[in-house]
């Protein structure tokens, strides 16, 4: 529970953000005065305050006064306390208690364990554990090809991270990431009925990762890399891929780079121009920025530039690491050089995985008519998505409270379920494309407009149809599904 201090004064109307958003909601417990007038004040203020009224309870009452818990939603955490601030500041109204709807979800974690067999009889503890369990054990060491069917290995993802590069908070540590891998698991049951969970590694050395990976890995069917810096995920990825035979997918690399492609194929068919002939400007050359311009470049776009901190990536840049000058020299042969508003100038596509708000929405004014744009940097998008509204005809970002938001959601659940279900040992570029194109199609041509070129997360379409063309996908490639033994007896 999280208490805020209110001023003493009223909180000033302060013109925000478009929208206020539930993961800004507060509880505010109050006492009133027994005037019947007293709740209309309470929902004045919150409203003159910017904030938005989403439940009024009455708690008790008295013939005195009235004990009354009012939830609402902010901007901001600041704008949170200007709400309490306008509450406290209404006549004969005290504000006693303040609770923030978010912390209170978080208490105790978000994610169980719970068993899927009855545990209620001897017959049933026999069978479950000691001594009927050793017989699948020994059966398992004569076939080991049978443990993804009889354990949990089957339907079982890692979700690993070393805390390095969490959402767009940075470098926060294991512990503090791990909310994001909790949810993570939790939107792998939800989305893709699997079982995921949290590793959360207190070690950022490449070699300790790459290690721990490997000794975890026989418990479990894929492994999900999530918010590890580039470009040690780069390394990371690669050397897991080469040891293991379960798939391993860096969800912030190729999960983003899915949803950006499906997006796109949809943003160009509203704008009624071809992939093959647009001019694309990526802002982020990390982890998110080289997989979308890979899966970009594999699906046939031939105009792309790459732009951060160095200014556009240009392969006679000498300043660039390794992994920016590849992306360079796969992008930007002519070695333009200038900073993201040149990029931008003529340009058709939009795409930021980098910073919160690297440009003005002004500067958009400068690309092609009917232009894209995807502001994707997470908390805060690369220029407001609200404003770039007025420059360019498509619009998407991740935010929730927004029209077309990309999520990874709409990827990685039905990406694993494919490869589960597949039993793939690996992940191909196919895959990658199936994935994107079967996202792209849960829009149908009778629902396509520029509010709506992304499905929403809780379409249950989205999942199967990325699970089946994955599948599909992975049992096509030569080598990359393992041997499906046979029924047990």
């Amino acid at each position: 529970m999280t208490s805020l201090t209110p001023d003493s004064a009223p909180a000033p109307v302060v013109h925000r953000g478009p929208v206020t958003s539930a993961s800004y909601s507060i509880t505010v417990r109050l006492t009133a005065d027994g005037d019947p007038a007293s709740v209309g004040r309470i929902a004045t203020a919150v409203g003159n305050a910017g904030g938005a009224v989403t439940a009024i309870d009455v708690v008790e009452s008295r013939p005195d006064g009235l004990t009354v818990d009012v939830t609402c939603s902010a901007a901001d955490a600041e704008h949170s306390e200007e709400v309490v601030a306008a509450l406290d500041a209404v006549d004969h109204v005290h504000v006693r208690k303040v609770s923030d709807r978010t912390f209170l979800l978080h208490l105790g974690g978000k994610l169980e364990v719970a068993s899927k067999v009855p545990l209620k009889t001897r017959d049933d503890l026999s069978m479950a554990y000691t001594p009927g369990v050793a017989r699948v054990c020994l059966a398992l060491a004569e076939h080991p090809e049978d443990v993804r069917r009889l354990t949990i290995k089957g339907n079982t993802v890692a979700v690993v991270t070393d805390g390095s590069a969490v959402l767009g908070l940075g470098d926060i540590g294991p512990g503090a990431s791990m909310p994001v891998m909790e949810g993570k698991a939790a939107l792998f049951k939800r989305f893709g009925d699997i079982d995921a969970w949290p590793i959360a590694l207190d070690t950022q050395d490449v070699d300790e990762i790459v290690r721990t990976v490997e000794l975890i890995a026989p418990g479990f069917g894929g492994i999900n890399l999530e918010d590890i810096s580039a470009p040690r995920c780069f390394e990371i990825e690669a050397r897991l891929r080469e040891k293991l035979d379960i798939p391993v997918f860096h969800d912030d690399q190729h999960g983003t780079a899915i949803c950006v492609l499906a997006a796109l194929r949809n943003a160009l068919r509203v704008v009624e121009k071809q992939l093959t002939d647009v001019a694309i400007v990526v802002a982020g050359g990390g982890a998110a920025g080289t997989a979308i311009v890979t899966l970009l470049l594999e699906a046939g776009a031939t105009n792309v530039l790459v732009w951060d901190r160095e200014g556009i990536l240009s392969p006679d840049d000498d300043r660039l690491t390794p992994a920016k000058l590849d992306l360079a020299r796969r992008t930007n042969p002519a070695c333009r050089r200038g900073e993201l508003p040149d990029a931008l100038q003529g340009a058709d596509v939009f795409i930021g995985v980098s910073a919160a708000n690297v440009i003005q929405a002004d500067v958009l004014a400068g690309m092609a008519e009917r232009a894209v744009v995807f502001p994707m940097a997470n908390p805060t998008p690369d220029v407001d998505p609200v404003r770039a509204r007025q420059y360019a005809a498509v619009v998407a970002s991740g935010r929730s409270d927004l029209p077309n938001q990309i999520n990874n959601v709409l990827a990685f659940p039905g990406v694993f379920r494919g490869l589960l279900d597949a039993r793939a040992k690996e992940i191909r570029p196919g895959m990658l494309l199936a994935a994107a194109d079967a996202l792209a199609a849960v829009v149908g041509d009778d629902q396509l407009n520029a509010n709506y070129i992304i499905p929403s997360v809780f379409d249950p379409a989205v999942a199967q149809a990325v699970a089946h063309a994955v599948e599909e996908s992975a049992r096509a490639e030569p080598g990359a599904t393992a041997d499906v033994p046979g029924d047990a007896d």
